[in-house]
């Protein structure tokens, strides 16, 4: 029995340590692979320190975590006193219920309804943009509140309520009794309690990001943010090191409990003036960090105008990897030409429907944003977009013709397109044969049973059946959808797995052999494959074309600051170096006429990024995504269940 229970016993240990070692070695991979080992460097973690954007999400979370940490870990504790104090057994009870609420609560309930609360009360006073740093700070003080109120109230019931009134017995008065006999004798649990909400704060994704603002991203948001293309393994340093933070947090907390009185020790009655210096000034340090951080937020506010910028996650080059920093490069262009200072706030969103759920709530303000072209149409039809000075964006001259006068702004009002790409089929030539290559049937070839990968997500999963089938993937008509439906179940069993991001390190590692994904993505893996893997690229003939676009939406505060951003956009060095960053297309004719750009993409990129561009309009305008009405997005949604429950 001994035998087997340390076996069991080390079995648990591995399946809640094994991912944690996997993500430290390749944190020091000498490649892009987040899958294949290349040998040791510590090329990620020099990269990370590198890596303004990262480190500023960094910051802001060590500042929100020790802001929420100390206030919570304050509140909570004098909660947990009043709670210990109380003589009512029922009111007793009744506070540990409602404490208990928001541990108990889902983390999404929480988030949902805290936002809805700051949004009404800055409706109310009528502010511009209600949701900021303060509003995160007070979320993560209301659900840390809890967990330092269960540290500190077991010290209190095991500590000797007669010390506090011997004190008062000998002069001391109530209050000085509390702060030189009682905070000493439950400081264990205050301090656990505080690296408790540390550590929470600090991981928090869910309440940060519906409580989240402009110009405030934390980490957990930022990586979340990532995943329009691969996270870098730049992460995989930035986790290694945070690990290793934690955990020397919890032993630290674990030994100081460990020194505390307990049930089977006595109470240390006598304290050395060694200890009480020590407490004095881990006070101390408690106090100047929690007024030094929220000083900074007070303090530090620029006076410079700020610009609100938000875009899709590593969809613009920011200066790591030792690329072009754009965000910097138009603070210094703007300076040169305007004689003055601007600052912008670069904060990033996953989808085109969390970036309108957050305008559409007017809980945030922004200046620019660069979404996909059928929300564009949705906001353009909804009056959420204004209309472009095109005086102040005389760069709008190298948008080619192939690019303007689009289903979803037709007129040119409202938008300057930023990148376009489409959805092919990447094969690896080492196991399918090049004969079956060129259309959709690939994706239905049972020579490649289990070695199929398929979109995650509905709209383009569903599409690749009605292309192959020859039906509008516009189309209203149930009947359509039900057809590519059945197709779909059709290539079920030959699927290895759906999947989004999953495909970068699937396709890299030689672990599926097709797949249809974003003509741009299928580059970005070409930089990391293994050996034994060649990964090829084709777009079949009937495919879906899409356009991301800057627009300016009506809540925008910075207007002409704005469209000087979008002008900056179109010059020639950040236009390149954000289309050689992205490795989409790039509708900017300083952009595709480039010989240096054309050398720096290869010609295979060339070829697949920029075909005829006269014929773009024809088929973009054929197959593009539109917005579909309301019944049809719920028939939509019901059929993707039914495939994925078949």
């Amino acid at each position: 029995m001994k035998l087997s229970s340390k076996i069991f016993t080390a079995l648990i240990l591995v399946f809640l340590f094994a991912p944690i070692a996997i993500l430290l070695v390749f944190s020091f991979n000498a490649s892009k692979s987040l899958s294949v080992m290349s040998g040791g460097s510590l090329y990620w973690y020099r990269e990370l320190f590198r890596d303004a954007e990262t480190l500023g999400a960094v910051r802001n979370t060590l500042v929100l975590a020790i802001s929420a940490a100390v206030i919570s870990t304050v509140m909570g504790t004098a909660a947990a006193v009043g709670i210990h104090r109380l003589r009512s057994k029922a009111m007793r009870a009744a506070y540990d219920t409602v404490t208990n609420i928001p541990m108990i609560n889902p983390d999404i309930i929480t988030g949902i309804s805290l936002m809805l609360m700051f949004v009404f009360v800055g409706r109310l006073f009528g502010a511009a943009t209600s949701l900021n740093f303060w509003t995160m700070l007070i979320a993560h003080i209301t659900f840390c509140l809890p967990y330092v109120i269960l540290q500190v109230l077991p010290k209190l019931q095991q500590m000797d309520n007669s010390l506090s009134e011997a004190a008062m017995d000998l002069g001391c008065t109530p209050i000085k009794a509390f702060f030189k006999v009682e905070i000493p004798e439950i400081m264990p649990g205050i301090v656990t309690g505080l690296i408790m909400a540390f550590t929470l704060s600090l991981d928090d994704f869910v309440i940060s990001y519906f409580t989240s603002g402009n110009g405030f991203e934390t980490l957990p948001i930022r990586i979340y943010n990532m995943t329009k293309k691969t996270v870098t393994p730049k992460m995989y340093a930035l986790s290694t090191i945070i690990f290793f933070t934690i955990l020397a947090l919890l032993i630290m907390s674990n030994l100081i409990d460990a020194s505390a009185p307990g049930v089977d020790r006595p109470v240390r009655r006598e304290r050395t003036a060694a200890q009480k210096k020590r407490l004095r000034i881990a006070g101390a340090i408690g106090g100047v960090l929690a007024v030094g951080m929220i000083a900074v937020m007070i303090i530090g506010a620029p006076d410079k105008p700020v610009l609100n910028v938000y875009n899709w996650g590593e969809y613009i080059s920011d200066g790591s990897e030792d690329s072009f920093n754009t965000i910097k490069g138009f603070e210094d262009w703007y300076r040169e030409n305007y004689g003055s200072e601007v600052e912008v706030n670069y904060t990033t969103f996953a989808s085109n429907e969390d970036m309108y759920s957050k305008i559409s709530s007017g809980a945030v303000s922004y200046d620019v944003i660069i979404p996909s072209d059928y929300m564009i149409a949705r906001m353009r039809e909804e009056g959420m977009l204004l209309p472009l000075n095109f005086d102040n964006i005389p760069n709008y001259e190298y948008i080619g013709d192939s690019f303007r006068g689009l289903y979803y702004d037709p007129d040119n009002e409202f938008t300057v397109p930023y990148t376009y790409s489409f959805i092919g089929v990447i094969w690896d030539a080492e196991r399918v044969d090049e004969a079956d290559t060129g259309d959709w049937d690939l994706m239905w070839n049972e020579k490649y049973k289990g070695d199929i990968l398929q979109f995650n997500n509905s709209r383009d999963a569903f599409a690749t059946a009605q292309y192959k089938l020859g039906l509008d993937v516009n189309d209203n008509d149930p009947d359509s959808w039900r057809r590519a439906l059945e197709e779909l179940k059709k290539q079920q069993p030959l699927v290895k797995s759906y999947v989004m991001d999953e495909i970068y390190n699937m396709m890299e590692s030689g672990e599926a052999a097709v797949a249809t994904y974003y003509a741009g993505d299928y580059f970005t893996m070409l930089d990391a494959q293994a050996d034994n893997v060649d990964l090829r690229f084709y777009v079949p003939e009937r495919t879906n074309y899409f356009i991301d676009a800057m627009c300016i939406p009506s809540c925008c505060q910075q207007k002409e600051l704005a469209e000087a951003f979008i002008n900056y956009m179109l010059e020639e060095e950040p236009a390149i170096a954000n289309a050689e960053y992205i490795m989409y297309g790039c509708p900017n004719s300083v952009v595709y006429e480039s010989e240096e750009y054309a050398d720096d993409m290869g010609e295979e990129a060339m070829e697949i990024l920029y075909p005829d561009l006269d014929d773009f309009a024809e088929k973009y305008n054929q197959f593009a995504y539109r917005n579909l009405d309301t019944q049809t997005l719920g028939l939509v949604n019901t059929l993707w269940e039914e495939l994925k429950i078949n």
